[in-house]
């Protein structure tokens, strides 16, 4: 009896690994390709509901999708479904996925290879007839791709339809990882008021090669050495009466070219700060320290990683530094976030933000 109890109470062996995921995904990968040619519902029970708790054991915040890529081959893709900060790990999977006669294995939602993409979505359709652009080009901030994207048939109360239908239908058509980095705003409306030159949504994707190419030729190589940079100590007070004391590199926020670094690590770091009015105690304090420094030495300026400031209030420590690209501060966070599990309680984001307006509070001007 005790032999039976082991035998039906064996736990599968845990998921750290892409070489512990993708074993796994071996053992199963005939019955998994059968469910997704069969397609329909099962695809949602038995490849989703399984696989799904595999992926998540080894990185949260990634996503399947699945479907046939042709007639004898399955696609899966794994996608981060848009946060910034999770696309290298997608990327990295799939790198490592071994080769399986029938499968296709994609990182991030594809561009559609398609002359014609159309979404239909709760009545509404999004495609080339219903959807064009311009863009909005500012003196203050030329660099940035700010456009505004606009629905023939727009109606206010169906607004996160239509929002939602149009971000889909340019995830078909500019593939997800250009989709998500490649634009620095996007605004979903109707036909303006105003006079504007609406651009066919088909031309959309050679606007942003053309945008991406003209700014990469403009900062390609600049790097700054924060060695002989000037630091100032702010200190202010919150609306419940506790002190918040910061530190800012000002001769970055007033450097030229910050264009160059257009991604925004930030992490925060929670404790408790009862009785010292939201500030760490002194153990606290030494440990923090320590682990920006950690993150210092992985993410060095002349590499492309630029300290910015920190500010330290209401049982939070939040530490800002502006990034060349988005994939190394997100692996270097992850990990120094295990490797200090149960010693501070740490969180981050990736996002981008060409001018650093996001830090706008730390000019005195």
């Amino acid at each position: 009896m005790s032999f039976l109890k082991k035998l039906f109470n064996k736990k599968e062996a845990p998921i750290n690994t892409y070489a512990d995921f993708w074993n796994w995904f071996l053992q199963h990968e005939k019955t998994y390709f059968n469910v997704v040619k069969t397609g329909g519902p099962r695809i949602e029970k038995e490849l989703f509901d399984k696989l799904s708790p595999k992926l998540q054991e080894l990185k949260g915040g990634l996503f399947l999708v699945a479907g046939m890529y042709d007639e004898h081959t399955a696609e899966l893709i794994i996608t981060p479904d848009g946060v910034i900060k999770n696309i290298v790990f997608a990327e990295e999977i799939i790198q490592a996925a071994p080769a399986i006669a029938g499968w296709k294995f994609t990182a991030l939602k594809p561009a559609l290879d398609l002359p014609d993409v159309r979404i239909k979505m709760e009545g509404y359709v999004f495609d080339k007839d219903h959807l064009s652009f311009y863009s909005n080009d500012s003196s203050l901030y030329p660099d940035e791709i700010d456009i505004t994207v606009l629905y023939q048939d727009y109606k206010k109360e169906d607004e996160t339809t239509i929002i939602n239908g149009t971000y889909i239908f340019l995830d078909n058509t500019l593939g997800e990882l250009n989709s998500v980095t490649t634009i620095d705003n996007l605004t979903v409306q109707g036909l303006p008021v105003t006079k504007q030159e609406l651009i066919p949504i088909e031309k959309l994707k050679d606007f942003l090669i053309w945008r991406q190419k003209e700014f990469m030729e403009k900062y390609d190589g600049r790097r700054h050495d924060t060695e002989n940079d000037n630091y100032a100590g702010l200190e202010a007070q919150m609306p419940n009466g506790c002190p918040l004391i910061a530190v800012v590199n000002s001769t970055l926020l007033e450097w030229d070219a910050k264009a160059s670094h257009p991604w925004i690590l930030h992490f925060d770091i929670t404790y408790d700060g009862r009785g010292r009015n939201g500030l760490p105690d002194n153990d606290t304090f030494r440990l923090m320290a320590v682990f920006e420094e950690k993150v210092m030495n992985e993410l060095k300026d002349f590499d492309g990683y630029l300290n910015i400031a920190r500010e330290t209030a209401n049982n939070k420590r939040t530490v800002y530094f502006a990034c060349k690209d988005f994939r190394k501060p997100s692996k270097v966070l992850h990990q120094l976030i295990i490797e200090y599990y149960g010693k501070l309680n740490i969180s981050y984001d990736v996002f981008k933000d060409k001018y650093w307006q996001s830090l706008n509070k730390f000019r005195s001007n």
